[in-house]
């Protein structure tokens, strides 16, 4: 995605499970590649982890 991938969009990347299909792969974005993620992001669910990951977007936003 050159110009980025536009908030409050999902990746374009993600399978039905939402696992990436570029995990481990060259062509996975640099943005991927350096996310580091911490117990604060994660929390104890994959949803906590959801609702972080939107906020993020939302606060991204153009």
């Amino acid at each position: 995605m050159p110009g980025g991938k536009p908030a409050g969009l999902p990746c374009p990347h993600l399978d039905r499970a939402r696992r990436c299909t570029l995990f481990g792969r060259p062509e996975r974005p640099a943005v991927c590649r350096t996310l580091a993620p911490s117990a604060e992001m994660c929390g104890g669910s994959s949803g906590h982890a959801m609702v972080w990951l939107a906020r993020l977007e939302r606060v991204t936003r153009p």
